[in-house]
């Protein structure tokens, strides 16, 4: 058996006014970050960064707080059919009331926190009350499938398929096949072998799967050949670039293509005109979500939005002709 080490390591200046005792507890920390984060390894931490630690762990005790008093939130943008304009489903998206701050987009809190286990504590909020939500529209009526965004930290977890399972286990009358979830495409996904093996027990359970922000990452053509989702999701960025740049429209077009030889469903993010999505739908992109279609709502104005929502004139004409 091979030796795995873990060890935090503190650099600070000659100048440091800093005494022995603070350096200890400061090197001290920065092994229980270490453990937390890089199990195995080996984190290296500058003193200039103690200020941006101290900052974060304020905003895990924040997160924890927010968590344990009904602080977190979470609003829905709908994917749709661009021709059609049939709801193909909902991506569920977490916000945090935050009693000072206000309203907080993901971007403002996630990332600073996506290699600490508080990310599975999120996640399983996310799902709970996402599964709470549509038990409540099956009650009015509406059987919605919805997607739920899952940290690789949270899908690598040794419990996660038991955790899943007990949480379903609540909640009998919803179908797994209506729950997705979506995997964030980035390299702490680390192990594909277990990654998938996690995947195929998810699967056999009735789960679907969708790979986030999908283009975006140096192994993503590796992900698609190893990992059995069922759907892609192109990065916004590609669909925001394509109006100006001929480069990312090839990259559209390959994407595209890459999905139909797999045999991939294909959902692109980030549709914010009409130009775009005629290009989306020029390609063969049919399904795609984005402000163009609607914002991240409350979950309590999603039936209003479906009373008026229709495509636009030009997405239906392009689909029938099937080109620009």
């Amino acid at each position: 058996m091979t030796a795995r080490f873990t060890a935090g390591v503190v650099l600070f200046l000659h100048d440091s006014a800093s005494d022995a005792d603070t350096l200890l507890r400061q090197a001290d920390q920065t092994l229980f970050r270490a453990k937390q984060e890089a199990r195995g390894n080996w984190l290296f931490l500058e003193a200039g960064e103690q200020r941006e630690y101290r900052l974060r762990q304020t905003l895990l005790e924040e997160l924890r707080h927010g968590l344990k008093n009904n602080q977190m939130r979470l609003y829905y943008q709908p994917k749709v059919n661009l021709c059609t304009g049939e709801l193909i489903g909902l991506e569920a998206l977490i916000r945090w009331q935050h009693p000072i701050q206000g309203l907080l987009a993901p971007a403002a809190f996630l990332p600073t926190i996506e290699h600490h286990l508080i990310i599975v504590d999120i996640g399983e909020w996310v799902i709970e009350t996402a599964l709470l939500q549509m038990r409540q529209w099956e009650e009015q009526g509406l059987r919605l499938k919805v997607s739920v965004n899952i940290a690789a930290l949270h899908l690598l977890h040794p419990a996660f398929v038991e955790r899943l399972q007990a949480i379903m286990a609540r909640f009998p009358d919803i179908d797994p096949r209506r729950l997705d979830l979506e995997i964030l495409e980035t390299t702490a996904l680390g192990d594909l072998g277990k990654a998938t093996e996690i995947i195929l027990q998810c699967k056999a359970l009735g789960f679907s799967f969708s790979l986030d922000d999908f283009g975006t990452g140096y192994s993503s053509l590796s992900y698609l050949k190893q990992l059995p989702v069922q759907t892609l999701k192109i990065d916004r960025s590609f669909v925001r670039d394509a109006l100006q740049n001929d480069d990312s429209v090839s990259i559209l077009r390959a994407i595209i293509a890459l999905s139909k030889v797999f045999n991939r469903n294909l959902v692109a993010e980030g549709v914010e005109t009409v130009r775009q999505g005629e290009i989306l739908i020029s390609l063969g992109c049919m399904v795609a979500q984005g402000y163009a279609i609607a914002k991240p709502m409350p979950a309590a104005n999603l039936i209003g939005w479906i009373r008026t929502w229709k495509p636009y004139p030009q997405w239906v004409t392009i689909g029938r002709l099937g080109k620009l």
